[in-house]
C-alpha cells in the first residue's frame, strides 16, 4: 500500500468514527434512589500500625571546614597573640568604626609590625566566621614568606636567576597554575604585591599542586621599587604583553631574568611597563588575541628553559 492509499483509508476511517453532531440526542431520565445512602459519611477505619520498626533519619553530614576557615584567627586577643608570635598575616580585617583599648593596642601593634589592615563592615566579618570575632578577623598565611634578598642568595652560582613577578594577578587558580609552571621550569622565586593580588591560601596551593610550598615567595609593598632593586642587581626585566614590538622567540632570556605577568583583564600596569627592559609578545595566529595569564606564563617560562638548555 502506497502512502496516498494509506492516507485515503485513514480519512475514511476518521469520518466513520467521528460523532454526528447534527443528529438529535435521545435524553433518558434516570433517578438515583440510593443517593442518600451513598452520601452518608463512612466511619473512619482505624489505621493499622506498622509492623516494621521506624527508620531513623540519617544524620546530616557535617560541613567540612574550608581552607580559608582553617587559617582564620578571630578575636582581639588571639589576633594580637598571633602577631606577637610572628605568625605571618595574609589579610587582616577590622570592623569599621571599632573602638576600645584593645582595638587601639591592635592597631598600634600593626603599625609597629608593618602589617596592613582593612576596615570593613561587620557583615564581611560575619561571613568569614560564625564565632565571636569582636570586630577583627585575621587570615594566617599557609606558607612562610621570604625576603627579596633570600631569593637572590638562594640562586646557585652555576645558574642564571629566574624570577616571576605578579602584577595584579587576582585569580587564585591562575596564581597557583603560574607557581606550578615556575617550579617546573626551575624558577628561583615568586614576587607578588601586598595589595591587589590573589591570596596564597589552600586553594592556591592545591592549584599549584604543592609548588607554593616548595618555591620561595616574597610579598612586596611596592612592585615598582622591587623591580628597580632587581634591575640594580643586574637582572633583565621582561614584560609579557601582546602590545610589544618584539616576539618572545627573539628576546634574549639566557641571562638573569625577571618575567612580569599582568592582570587577567588589564594586563601589566603602565607604571610597571615603563620599568621593563624588554616587552615580549607570544606569537598568535588564531582569532583570539591573547592567552590566559597562566598559559602565557607557561609559554614564557619554557621558552626561557629552551634558550638556556637547548643551545646549539
Amino acid at each position: 500500500m502506497d502512502n496516498s492509499q494509506f492516507l485515503k483509508d485513514k480519512r475514511s476511517r476518521s469520518r466513520e468514527a467521528a460523532p454526528s453532531y447534527g443528529a438529535e440526542t435521545e435524553y433518558v431520565e434516570a433517578r438515583d434512589f440510593n443517593w442518600e445512602e451513598r452520601t452518608k459519611t463512612a466511619p473512619t477505619a482505624p489505621t493499622a500500625r506498622r509492623s516494621e520498626p521506624r527508620r531513623e533519619r540519617p544524620e546530616a553530614p557535617r560541613r567540612e571546614r574550608t581552607a580559608a576557615e582553617e587559617n582564620i584567627v578571630y578575636g582581639l586577643r588571639p589576633v594580637i597573640e598571633a602577631i606577637e608570635t610572628d605568625k605571618q598575616i595574609e589579610k587582616l580585617y577590622v570592623k569599621k568604626g571599632a573602638e576600645g583599648q584593645l582595638m587601639a593596642d591592635l592597631k598600634d601593634l600593626c603599625y609597629r609590625s608593618r602589617i596592613r589592615y582593612q576596615e570593613v563592615p561587620v557583615e564581611k566579618l560575619n561571613r568569614l566566621t560564625r564565632g565571636n570575632h569582636q570586630g577583627v578577623v585575621a587570615v594566617i598565611a599557609p606558607i612562610a614568606y621570604v625576603e627579596l634578598e633570600d631569593i637572590l642568595d638562594r640562586v646557585p652560582e652555576d645558574e642564571q636567576a629566574l624570577i616571576v613577578v605578579f602584577d595584579g594577578v587576582t585569580d587564585v587558580r591562575n596564581f597557583g597554575a603560574i607557581a606550578r609552571s615556575a617550579e617546573c621550569a626551575g624558577a628561583h622565586g615568586l614576587i607578588c604585591p601586598l595589595k591587589n593580588s590573589a591570596p596564597v591560601n589552600g586553594d592556591a596551593i592545591r592549584s599549584s599542586a604543592g609548588a607554593l610550598t616548595r618555591i620561595p615567595v616574597h610579598r612586596a609593598g611596592s612592585i615598582r621599587n622591587t623591580l628597580k632593586t632587581l634591575a640594580q642587581a643586574g637582572m633583565k626585566i621582561v614584560a609579557a604583553t601582546e602590545k610589544a614590538d618584539t616576539l618572545l622567540f627573539d628576546a634574549d632570556l639566557t641571562g638573569p631574568t625577571v618575567l612580569v605577568m599582568g592582570n587577567e583583564e588589564t594586563g601589566i600596569s603602565k607604571e610597571v611597563l615603563k620599568l621593563c627592559d624588554c616587552k615580549a609578545a607570544i606569537p598568535m595566529v588564531g582569532a583570539i588575541e591573547s592567552l590566559n595569564v597562566s598559559a602565557a606564563a607557561a609559554v614564557m617560562l619554557f621558552e626561557t628553559v629552551r634558550q638556556r638548555f637547548c643551545k646549539e
